[in-house]
């Protein structure tokens, strides 16, 4: 792994690094100054080289981070970062963006965790339509971008208030020919937030369902402090995923309702656009789910209504199974001793 940039290191004669922010499998984010624009702080993303990778391996990444950039620059929303510059320094690429003061929300979520409270509804549900706002906006561009790694650590949230949501390092254009997405080799997710579908590699179809899953399951960590049990040990053990009213029983029916249709295994079974999340979360109505939805929902309801009153159940088919044979046999028995 290259070593990180030390404080006063100065990129492209223009970019002081302050400090160091965060550092992932493919590189380091830093905090700067902008040597030009006096008293602007910036966050510049360093890219690293793989030099163990085979070239054309090499170029797949270094084409996704130029991907990014390309499509960040063009992007101009409120809850998304604005970039301003990307370039290559010496085998290293950079993108330049907007730095964004605050926290993020797995911070905030840590606070309360160590409080021994959960985030209030009313707070996540705000946040929630920001970030709403921000996937619809991206959703509904020409071709839409997807941005396939949402989580509580790539949202953030300002001083005033304003949520950001940074990082697409795993960002998608849409195919403009089918509804497909060209596969990178950059990542997969955050195993707890990423969909089935997006383990799929060359094969892996993700679209806006894709980013909804990540969303719900977002919501989830948010409001239970714990996160959903991973896509795939839920297809493997579905026995081991507890609903988030179970884990937090002051999440209302309408949020848990509308956060358990968005993490639906199969794409199909999850709401089919943003509006549609936005709906159901902010709705008093019960949504109308699919035809596999409402008999899952309805066999759950057996299933616990069965659990929690076990005995009652045992009595009756006992009492079911005396009067059966007491019928059967009453035309055998005396009437009087």
């Amino acid at each position: 792994m290259p070593a990180l940039l030390p404080a006063e290191t100065v990129l492209r004669s223009r970019y002081r690094i302050i400090e160091f922010i965060s550092q992932g499998g493919m590189g380091a984010i830093y905090r700067a100054e902008d040597l030009r624009l006096e008293g602007r702080m910036c966050a510049v993303k360093e890219m690293w080289t793989d030099f163990t990778a085979a070239p054309e391996d090499t170029l797949q990444v270094q084409a996704q981070f130029h991907r990014e950039a390309s499509v960040l620059a063009r992007l101009d929303h409120p809850n998304l970062p604005k970039v301003s510059d990307y370039f290559a320094e010496e085998q290293r690429d950079y993108l330049v963006m907007d730095f964004v003061p605050g926290k993020d929300l797995k911070e905030l979520m840590d606070e309360a965790r160590a409080r021994r409270q959960t985030l209030p509804e009313s707070q996540v549900l705000d946040w929630a339509r920001q970030i709403l706002d921000a996937l619809e906006y991206l959703h509904t561009l020409e071709p839409p971008v997807l941005h396939r790694d949402i989580k509580p650590a790539n949202i953030k949230l300002t001083p005033s208030g304003i949520i950001k949501l940074v990082d697409f390092g795993l960002v998608k254009l849409m195919a403009p020919d089918e509804e497909r997405t060209v596969t990178v080799l950059q990542g997969r997710g955050t195993a707890q937030y990423t969909p089935l579908e997006q383990y799929g590699g060359d094969t892996g179809h993700t679209d806006v369902r894709s980013d909804i899953y990540s969303l719900g399951a977002t919501l989830y960590h948010l409001l239970t402090n714990q996160p959903p049990v991973n896509a795939k040990s839920r297809f493997l053990q579905p026995q081991s995923f507890e609903p988030p009213g179970q884990l937090n029983p002051d999440i209302s029916p309408t949020v848990e309702r509308a956060i358990l249709h968005a993490i639906s295994m199969h794409p199909d079974d999850r709401p089919g656009s943003v509006g549609a999340l936005r709906t159901e979360l902010f709705s008093p109505q019960p949504p109308a789910l699919t035809a596999s939805h409402t008999a899952g929902a309805r066999a759950s309801v057996w299933v616990r209504a069965a659990r929690d009153n076990l005995v009652f159940f045992l009595v009756m088919i006992v009492l079911l199974v005396v009067a059966l044979v007491a019928t059967i046999l009453s035309p055998y028995l005396p009437l009087y001793p």
